[in-house]
């Protein structure tokens, strides 16, 4: 058992230092400044590989008794190669047998810098090349050729493997990669290496430690009395103590009780180190290679990918239209079928193909990540890419589905944070950095351009979709007016249910809030309208209005049926409703009921008349013979009173307000 953890732990029980218990021996916590590397060790079995690793540690990375037996790396291997105030460096150690190839793409594809490892009796070996093929579709660019066991051959030999090798990198990314002769027994060459090593890495950039973190699990165990313990390379983020996290895709919530890096508690591991973490919340069980530690909601889990791949130089087999292919991206090994739009099969390519994946698992990715692509049967690795886009749909075959994965592929930030809101107009913050695949960090900093508008607090919208919803509204107004002059404006539900097939709710009623206060909208009630739009009669039927209220206001309190004067004055019945609404509104007139109604002078005199000559209460009958009015006016003109609030009924008598 090894023990990562390492209280009531022996040192029987590991083959690692132990460490004191207690707080007090923490691991001071490095500055942000303090850069993390996880270097790899690469290349074809019995090549010196471990033996390597051990020299420039001391720490001896076969640690299986079947490694020990068999003396061959079944296992990743880790252990810490260098530390200083600034820099911090580790080495994986991967298995070079062809049998254990998925061990070796889960430990590289954490890896910074390589070294492709050469033994110089034997030379450029079946699984150096495809060591190398992996290394580049990984896009580890970053390397060191180490020519091993030179005391076992005299030194022209050695300039013959030299020439070996500058012909099999000759054009790859490790074509000019510097050359260490070295022998692991010995120690030739051992300090000039791992100086060399760490001068490269000091003019490296690290990984982005800024972000949210994510830890692909290549190893799960237990340690006696502290549970489940998972170990991987951090790829991206910073994680602590106590912090609670995700077992994606398994969507389980585990929290951080105590970190290692290289067995030594941290409060913190940083992007770029290999550490140890021991969960709380989860068994053993639960988990397996492949699984990945993440400290947001903002990583997609999808079975479907948009992909960016190049094939291996020599093939030895047709890749064919939904084959089933062997997927390795991080430490995950899931199989699915390989779609093309643009062919239906493959027997030679130098460039990239835009091209599909479809998964038979669920796996947790972002734009950008690299992945292998092997043959199951019979086993090869035919060829490695990045993902254009984790959300991929289903697409015709053709032209104009490749046209699109080029237009993603391409995309800046900011052109695929605007492709994702004109698709779906408006986008919270969670789902926009989930649709782009966009760093938390970044699309933060992409969304400060004014281009892009934060409404409701939450949601985000394009300025130029705003200003094309405002653009819409003020057509619909403008050709609404033209043709209902009489009413306020537009009912806004009725005015938003067309629209909202296109846009969602809270944005269309934003827009109006937003022209509202910007005065180019007005509201009255339910109804909207343009802000300098002024209800008014149709010229055409101004004429006509106009006598049907002198006739109103000539029969002063003894008016006939509305509808009269109305017909009287030739006014359409399709037109009577919006204009006694208009004239309502426009206190041109009250209804007393649903029949009569006052010229609206004649109304306001006759309640200054009524008032003025009652006290605090009247009963009907003193009002009528105040105003001289008959049943048939009087109970209709009383409850106008009270509808207006002016009077209140109690029991028999009206109460002025």
């Amino acid at each position: 058992m090894i023990c990562i953890f390492i209280k009531n732990c022996s040192l029987e029980q590991s083959p690692y230092k132990s460490y004191s218990k207690g707080r007090s021996s923490l691991k001071k916590v490095a500055s942000l400044e303090k850069r993390y590397f996880t270097i790899g060790m690469a290349g074809h079995i019995d090549h010196g590989k471990t033996s390597l690793t051990k020299a420039l540690t001391n720490v001896d990375t076969d640690r299986l008794k079947e490694e020990k037996e068999r003396q061959i790396s079944i296992e990743l291997g880790f252990a810490p190669l260098y530390e200083d105030a600034e820099l911090q460096i580790s080495v994986i150690d991967v298995p070079g047998h062809e049998r254990f190839i998925r061990q070796m793409i889960a430990g590289v594809a954490g890896i910074d810098l390589v070294v492709l490892v050469v033994a110089a009796d034997e030379g450029v070996m079946p699984q150096t090349r495809e060591h190398l093929e992996i290394l580049k579709f990984l896009g580890i660019k970053n390397g060191i050729v180490a020519i091993t066991k030179i005391d076992r051959v005299d030194e022209e030999f050695i300039e013959l493997v030299k020439d070996d090798i500058l012909g099999e990198l000759d054009g790859t990314v490790f074509g000019d990669a510097p050359f260490v002769l070295v022998d692991s027994l010995s120690k030739k060459g051992i300090e000039e290496i791992k100086q060399l090593i760490i001068k490269t890495l000091k003019e490296q950039e690290m990984r982005d430690a800024k972000g949210a973190f994510r830890l692909p699990i290549d190893q799960v165990f237990t340690v006696k009395g502290q549970g489940t313990v998972v170990r991987g390379t951090v790829y991206e983020g910073t994680v602590e103590e106590g912090q609670t996290l995700k077992i994606m895709p398994k969507g389980l919530e585990v929290r951080a009780r105590q970190i290692q890096v290289h067995h030594q508690p941290s409060a913190k591991a940083y992007a770029g180190q290999r550490a140890a973490i021991n969960l709380s919340g989860v068994s053993k069980d639960d988990l397996e290679r492949g699984d990945v530690v993440v400290s947001s909601e903002h990583f997609i889990v999808t079975k479907i990918i948009d992909v960016a791949i190049r094939v291996v130089d020599e093939l030895e087999h047709l890749i064919k239209q939904r084959m089933p292919v062997k997927l390795h991206i991080g430490t995950t090994e899931v199989m699915g079928r390989i779609v093309f739009f643009d062919r239906n099969e493959v027997k030679a390519e130098n460039g990239e193909i835009l091209c599909q994946l479809r998964l038979e698992e669920e796996i947790l990715t972002k734009r950008g990540d690299r992945f292998i692509l092997r043959r199951p049967s019979p086993q090869e690795t035919i060829g490695g890419g990045w993902v254009i886009d984790p959300r991929g749909d289903k697409y015709r075959f053709g032209n104009q589905t490749i046209e699109e994965l080029e237009k993603k592929k391409v995309g800046s930030p900011k052109e695929r944070i605007t492709a994702a809101l004109l698709e779906a107009k408006s986008l919270s913050l969670d789902e926009l950095i989930k649709r782009t695949a966009i760093d938390e960090a970044v699309i933060a900093d992409q969304l400060l351009d004014g281009e892009f508008v934060l409404y409701n607090g939450k949601e985000y919208t394009l300025r130029v979709i705003i200003d094309s919803i405002e653009e819409d509204l003020i057509d619909r107004l403008q050709e609404f007016h033209l043709q209902h002059s009489l009413k306020a404006g537009v009912n806004k539900a009725e005015l938003l249910q067309t629209m909202q097939k296109k846009f969602p709710k809270n944005l269309l009623d934003y827009v109006i809030e937003n022209g509202i206060a910007n005065q180019v909208f007005k509201r009255k009630g339910q109804f909207v309208s343009l802000a300098e739009f002024i209800p008014h009669v149709p010229k055409s039927w101004a004429k006509r209005t106009e006598n049907m209220l002198a006739d109103l206001k000539k029969d002063d309190l003894k008016v006939r049926y509305l509808k009269d004067y109305f017909t009287a004055a030739g006014i359409p019945d399709q037109l009577e409703m919006d204009l006694r609404r208009f004239l309502e509104d426009q206190g041109l007139i009250v209804m007393l009921d649903d029949q009569f109604a006052y010229f609206g002078d004649v109304f306001n005199e006759t309640v200054t008349k009524l008032r003025g000559n009652t006290g605090s209460e009247f009963e009907v009958g003193e009002a009528k013979d105040i105003l001289g009015l008959s049943r048939k006016y009087m109970i209709p003109f009383l409850e106008r009173l009270d509808a207006k609030g002016l009077t209140k009924r109690v029991e028999n008598k009206r109460v002025w307000q």
